[in-house]
């Protein structure tokens, strides 16, 4: 019996993620900050350079933390091969880790340190006494699972097997 190989083992699991899941994620994030910035003050208060600046920073950020969000859910499966993957599983996972995090970064971001601040366009949510912007839950909610989805469909990438669904 051949013993199972573990993913972060795998190059077609790190091919996966670089070649496919990454640059869908940053498309997918790019879109969501953009379409997003009229839910900050910003979007009324800031110079042209600096609403630039934080849409890259911002992208950058989400790629980080979705990135992160799939390894924590590969982790937390015990995932295997990429064929082995289970996208409803490694998504619901990357969503919670995502959408955790977040609540955290729009707290200590808006609260703690005070670095932006929500337009009155924000839907907020009240959660443990705080008021979280729904737009950035909402991004956690919906992009790490269609990120999975579209790179498992992606017919563009090379030599980059696609997990199951």
């Amino acid at each position: 019996m051949a013993a199972r190989q573990l993913w972060f083992r795998s190059r077609a699991a790190w091919a996966f993620i670089a070649l496919r899941y990454v640059p869908v994620l940053a498309i997918l994030n790019t879109g969501w900050e953009i379409a997003q910035l009229p839910l900050y003050t910003l979007w009324e208060k800031g110079s042209l350079p600096s609403i630039a600046y934080a849409v890259l920073h911002c992208t950058l950020g989400d790629v980080a933390i979705g990135t992160l969000a799939l390894v924590f859910a590969l982790i937390a499966t015990r995932a295997g091969s990429v064929p082995s993957w289970s996208l409803r599983k490694v998504g619901l996972i990357a969503v919670i880790a995502a959408v955790g995090y977040t609540v955290f970064s729009e707290w200590l971001n808006t609260v703690a340190r005070a670095g932006w601040e929500y337009s009155a366009l924000m839907p907020v949510m009240r959660f443990l006494g705080l008021e979280i912007g729904l737009s950035p839950l909402l991004q956690w909610v919906v992009i790490p699972p269609l990120a999975l989805w579209l790179a498992k469909v992606a017919p563009c990438a090379r030599n980059a097997p696609s997990p199951r669904a």
